[in-house]
């Protein structure tokens, strides 16, 4: 993506409280994926409209300020139903990504190595396939001519069937990735593994460096990591520990993403501890919290030994009060030592 962009947001009573906060976190994943957000509009209703999300009028104004600002497309923060895509792009004649399009978008952008690549793709097919339901009454028959027998199959058929193929070839190839990690973990022995886990953008990856003396890739946006890096870090002589940096969490976190992902997530079923970092400067912390718990929740892994770090505790004058959490600042190295300590405690 690289067109500018016009938000739209319907804020229903689900949303009321939380609307500033997923609009800032939406229009943040807009900048990783690339686009400049030119304008929000934001609608307020009780529920969402059956057939066009917003309603025909809301629609029409949608168009004429799209076309007002030159937008090349529409980013809408309500996940859509096939429906209301097809009935909103009647009315404005622009590419229109909701959300989970949208995390869709940036992880595919973020996406470097080749298990990451088959990850992102079979989420992006299994997304399109639960999309197609419904969508093809309209569409164009093919076949049914000369050398084809029968009717034909519908257009609909013809991509479940190719989408449904691949699918199945990439989760092959998935599950040999899942052999061979297991294969690598069984060959590994003596070294606790300690998890990083968390809230995506919260510092996981600075905190990995500051921990081993590493240089793992860190870049200040959403989903920076999506491969997990494995390194070691000294805790003291003849202790050490193997410390995974992780792909980060968001508040719905799109399901077929968590499947997607499966493979590298089972790291974490591995892991001796669960080192849950949080971000001290961000006053939604809460909320995310409630987020990545909720996810190791769907992962079975909410009795997994866990530890709460705060990171970027150098950028708040008073550290967040939770009992039994460490503040640590990866980027000067404030209260590492601490963390380190509070390592050597757990495992020796």
């Amino acid at each position: 993506m690289s067109d500018g962009a016009l938000v739209v947001a319907v804020e229903t009573r689900a949303l009321h409280d939380s609307i500033d906060e997923e609009l800032a976190e939406f229009e943040a994943l807009a900048e990783a994926a690339g686009a400049s957000v030119l304008d929000r509009v934001v609608q307020r209703r009780d529920t969402v409209d059956p057939a066009t999300l917003v309603g025909s009028g809301k629609a029409h104004e949608i168009a004429q300020r799209a076309h007002e600002l030159r937008a090349g497309l529409v980013l809408v923060l309500n996940d859509l139903r096939p429906r209301q895509r097809k009935n909103l792009e009647k009315i404005v004649p622009l590419p229109i990504v909701d959300r989970t399009m949208l995390i869709l978008d940036v992880f595919a952008h973020h996406a470097r190595s080749r298990e990451g690549k088959l990850q992102v793709e079979l989420a992006q097919l299994r997304y399109r396939q639960s999309n197609l339901i419904g969508i093809g009454a309209d569409l164009s028959r093919l076949g049914g001519g000369i050398g084809t027998r029968g009717p034909g199959e519908t257009k609909l058929e013809v991509d479940r069937r190719r989408i449904g193929a691949r699918i199945s070839t990439l989760n092959a190839m998935l599950a040999d990735v899942r052999r061979q990690r297991a294969v690598r973990r069984s060959s590994l022995h003596g070294d606790p593994l300690v998890a990083l886990v968390g809230y995506t953008n919260v510092g996981k990856s600075s905190l990995l460096n500051a921990l081993t003396r590493s240089n793992a890739y860190v870049a200040d946006r959403p989903f920076a990591t999506l491969d997990p890096t494995t390194r070691r870090a000294y805790l003291k002589p003849g202790a050490y520990v193997r410390i995974t940096d992780t792909v980060g969490f968001i508040t719905d976190l799109p399901k077929d993403l968590v499947n997607a992902f499966r493979a590298t997530l089972e790291e974490l079923r591995e892991a001796d501890l669960l080192l849950h970092v949080l971000d001290a400067s961000n006053p939604r912390w809460p909320r995310q919290r409630r987020a990545v718990e909720e996810i190791l929740h769907e992962l079975e892994l909410d009795r997994a030994p866990c530890l709460r770090v705060f990171n970027k505790c150098d950028l708040v004058a008073e550290p967040p009060d939770e009992p039994g959490a460490l503040c640590v600042s990866a980027a000067t190295g404030a209260g590492v030592d601490a963390l380190r300590a509070a390592l050597i405690e757990c495992f020796t």
